[in-house]
């Protein structure tokens, strides 16, 4: 008896797009993330010559766009990336494929020209950087966005002889003392059309100051907490491009400030050390932001919780992305009762399969 899901998989020519057709797909996973690229994955059954030539035109790598939509709106979209047609002995043809989320785009984007920004905005260098890799002929793949402002100027500098890669600029530009957080999402609009937009979020995305609450037992089904203390570190140097460009003589890099924590220190620690490695970055003061915002990062173990919940499809939505939950727990572990407080910064969904719910896996920054 077959599975009934919420969920259709759309394709569009990534361009212009214009729905190209809605697919059938089993096994199908998705997710999304604050910070790091979001993943969809999933096999379409090729039942007769008709689907694969439906497949072969329309389903090609690089230039197809691909959303997940449940019932009426859209929860996931990317690029599809990669597809692998297979066919076992008794002749039954499966197509696999992977795609990501429109941010990945701007990994295949280099910045030819150089672009001068100064004391501009850090989210208007954003900005600029995608308008000047949309403006490009055949670069304009119809990414919204509004004008959300920091408040803190960046003096930058991207040379046309560094070929550098449009994405990786944004994420180091990013990754900064008082920097700011970016995810390009795809969403419906009121009117049902399909949205690519800039999300842009100083110093953090905050999508609702309302909790959301959740409970374990309860809409939780199970949960993690890890914490690794391989990664803490509270004495911290970063290492720039090399002063000398010349290959036939010694070179020696840009080295920042040495930062530490010493009430680290005086409350028990070990000293615990750490760099970090910027070989694009020429100027003191750039690479010195770089790392304060590393040794902040690291100062305490990472802890990266996840939960996994049951959906509802109401309440649990990828829009939560930025949203603060409180999660109430009472079992061995919390045996005396606990509410922790978390941003959810990631989002997978598993949908519905035989004998098993639609669930959710939400990735937690502690707060």
């Amino acid at each position: 008896m077959p599975v009934t899901t919420p969920y259709r998989v759309i394709i569009c020519d990534l361009r212009s797009d214009q729905l190209l057709d809605v697919l059938p797909v089993t096994g199908l996973t998705f997710d999304d993330y604050i910070g790091k690229t979001g993943t969809c994955s999933g096999t379409i059954e090729i039942t007769d010559p008709r689907v694969a030539e439906r497949m072969r035109l329309n389903f090609i790598p690089a230039r197809t766009a691909v959303y997940i939509q449940r019932k009426s709106d859209i929860w996931w979209g990317g690029i599809l990336w990669t597809r692998t047609p297979s066919i076992d002995s008794r002749g039954y043809v499966q197509l696999q494929f992977q795609a990501a989320t429109f941010d990945s785009y701007f990994d295949r984007r280099k910045i030819y020209d150089t672009q001068t920004f100064t004391g501009e905005d850090q989210l208007a260098i954003v900005r600029g950087l995608l308008d000047y890799a949309q403006s490009q002929n055949g670069g304009d793949i119809g990414i919204t966005y509004d004008q959300t402002v920091s408040g803190i100027g960046r003096d930058r500098v991207y040379s046309s002889y560094d070929l550098l890669g449009v994405r990786e600029q944004i994420d180091l530009l990013s990754n900064v003392d008082q920097g700011f957080e970016w995810r390009i999402r795809a969403y419906s609009d009121e009117t049902g059309n399909r949205v690519r937009h800039l999300q842009l979020g100083y110093p953090k995305i905050i999508t609702s100051r309302t909790d959301i609450m959740l409970s374990a037992p309860g809409q939780v089904l199970s949960y993690s907490l890890p914490e690794d203390g391989t990664t803490v570190a509270n004495y911290w140097q970063s290492r720039g491009a090399s002063e000398n460009q010349d290959a036939s003589e010694d070179s020696v890099p840009l080295m920042s400030t040495r930062y530490f924590w010493a009430q680290d220190l005086d409350a028990g620690w070990p000293r615990l050390d750490g760099s970090s490695d910027y070989n694009t970055v020429t100027e003191l003061d750039t690479l010195n932001a770089h790392a304060v915002a590393d040794i902040k990062r690291y100062r305490r173990p990472i802890v990266i919780p996840d939960v996994e919940v049951l959906m509802d499809g109401k309440t649990i939505t990828p829009a939560l992305l930025g949203t603060t939950t409180r999660i109430r727990i009472k079992d061995i572990w919390y045996y005396e009762g606990v509410t922790l407080r978390f941003r959810i910064i990631g989002f997978k969904v598993t949908p519905p399969d035989r004998g098993k719910p639609e669930t959710a896996s939400l990735y937690l920054e502690p707060l």
